[in-house]
């Protein structure tokens, strides 16, 4: 019964998409990068969440909470802020200037090889985190779930890898041949599982451990766990409560507003209206995120006493705990269609970023739409086996969406930089830009993974010398010794945009920037638009008055 669910459940959304994709156009740029831009505010909203919300979140994000408690809802809560800004500020801007992918624009506003390189470092983080990240974490929430090792009579490690290649071999084929519409629509409908079936998780936990009533658990949880309810960060924590308004709002700026895997979705935008719509839906429901994504690491922890083996094994632990038998294969289709989405998203902006901006480029200049889009898939291909070697290597990372954050900082924040001196200067030139991208990477790589383990383990040797030994005291003083990387981040995102207007200064562009607009599609603004945005903003901080 779990496995025709789970397989009914899956076909019924591929068929959906085929038939919804089968009349698009997909020999050409526009139909294949951006689904004809033809997606309305349902749809955008649909593929957005389901990009985003993936067993890297889930499985990482509930971890993370297990550990933590509440305070990580920081990387939900802030999101529906930064997809605001995005809709009032960025969005009307790709729209107006016709863009299919965000480097273009750098190409325009700055030249051919800012572009260039901002296409190799996105491409680059996606090969070897992202991808990655997302066929490990969804293939250890799927093993636990089916408890694949036993029903295999196979070892956990090649449990893992076949898991890893059933995942990567399905996503591609969604991905490379059906292009953006078939990715988006079958996001849509796999969004709307994933809200019931992830709100299904916390509701059955609760009243698991409140002997069947919701309101008692939540009073267990309460009482019992008072320090998992607190959304301020002590000095130890992963997200101290003052990196909010430093690295983390320019973490979610980054994702929500310039990382391809998530904009390309408002691009494809029938016109701006619906965009804008698209963007605001996301980002009402994103605040109710810590429901799905934070609450059951709490509800874990409690259930069981905090002795799991490891965190990240929490969210698969409980909803084997507590998930009655007739729901598990909906719900683990549900799950895979949310690995999917991740994987294959990333996978098509991939696809998009080779074939607009290297092979067109750089490679075949004078090769028709049709040729752009057949090579883009032979890259989507590589890409994906590249993926599918690398994820195994992921288990050795700890913990996984601290590693994921961290390691994306490599390219977040200089690209983010280049992107909003590019829109909100018209002198400053292109060697400012690469100077940027160069440094910003650099020091970030030196900063964290050079650096940052030399102090820590500097002042850890000081510590033993002087005889410290209580495990507490240590974690101190090994946050003392260094910098929170959300601070590190903040720090070179101002010291770039200095360097940056310095350059201008010293030698600005002979002709001032002015953005050429193109009328591919209908910019007419949603009306409440502003409203709507305000009221979301309001909501966020009222959620951490109340936590606090």
């Amino acid at each position: 019964m779990v496995l025709f669910s789970f397989i009914a459940f899956t076909l019924l959304v591929a068929a959906v998409a085929y038939f919804a994709t089968r009349k698009t156009n997909e020999s050409t740029s526009d139909g294949y990068f951006l689904a004809g831009r033809s997606l309305t505010a349902g749809v955008i909203a649909g593929s957005l969440l389901l990009t985003n919300l993936s067993t890297e979140q889930i499985v990482g994000l509930n971890g993370s909470a297990y550990s933590e408690g509440i305070l990580v809802m920081a990387w939900e809560t802030l999101a529906a802020i930064a997809i605001v800004v995005t809709a009032l500020f960025l969005l009307p801007r790709y729209l107006k200037g016709g863009l299919t992918t965000v480097p273009s624009f750098l190409a325009r506003r700055f030249d051919i090889t800012t572009k260039t390189l901002t296409s190799g470092l996105f491409l680059t983080g996606y090969v070897v985190v992202l991808l990655p990240v997302i066929l490990y974490s969804g293939s250890l929430a799927l093993s636990g779930m089916f408890d694949v090792p036993s029903l295999l009579n196979i070892s956990e490690k090649q449990s893992l890898v076949l898991c890893v290649w059933g995942i990567g071999i399905i996503g591609s084929i969604y991905a490379v041949f059906g292009g953006l519409k078939a990715v988006a629509v079958s996001d849509t409908i796999n969004a709307i599982g994933l809200l019931i079936g992830g709100i299904m998780i916390p509701i059955f936990g609760l009243m698991a451990i409140g002997d069947g009533s919701i309101m008692s658990g939540i009073d267990v949880l309460t009482t019992n766990h008072p320090e998992k309810f607190d959304a301020i960060g002590g000095k130890t924590a992963s997200i101290p409560f003052h990196t909010i308004f430093t690295g983390m709002m320019l973490v979610q700026l980054f994702y929500w507003g310039t990382n391809q895997q998530i904009i390309q979705r408002a691009l494809g935008a029938k016109n701006l209206k619906e965009g804008q719509k698209g963007l605001m839906l996301a980002a009402a429901i994103k605040i109710l995120g810590p429901v799905i994504v934070v609450l059951p690491g709490i509800i874990a922890y409690h259930m069981f006493e905090g002795g799991l083996e490891t965190a990240d094994a929490a969210y698969p632990a409980l909803v084997n705990k507590v998930l009655p038998a007739s729901l598990l294969g909906f719900f683990a289709a549900v799950i895979f269609g949310a690995i999917l989405s991740s994987f294959n998203s990333v996978l098509n902006s991939s696809v998009t970023l080779f074939g607009i901006d290297i092979y067109k480029q750089h490679i075949n200049k004078d090769a028709d739409e049709k040729t752009v889009v057949k090579y883009g898939k032979y890259f989507g291909l590589f890409l994906a086996f590249a993926a599918m070697f690398l994820a195994p290597l992921v288990a050795k990372a700890g913990s996984l969406f601290a590693y994921l954050q961290e390691v994306n900082g490599i390219y977040s924040i200089p690209i983010l930089t280049i992107i909003i001196v590019g829109y909100l200067t018209k002198h400053v030139p292109a060697i400012a830009a690469k100077v940027a991208l160069l440094s910003g990477s650099l020091l970030y790589v030196v900063s964290q993974f050079i650096a940052k383990p030399y102090f820590e383990k500097k002042a850890l040797a000081e510590a033993a010398a002087n005889g410290i030994t209580d495990e507490l005291v240590l974690a101190e003083v090994k946050v003392d010794a260094y910098l929170p990387y959300l601070d590190v981040m903040a720090l070179l995102f101002v010291a770039n945009v200095g360097l940056m207007l310095i350059i201008g200064m010293i030698k600005p562009r002979k002709e001032a920037y002015l953005q050429k607009y193109t009328e591919q599609v209908d910019i007419t603004p949603w009306k409440f638009v502003k409203p709507a945005g305000a009221i979301i903003v309001a909501i966020v901080v009222a959620s951490y008055m109340y936590f606090r």
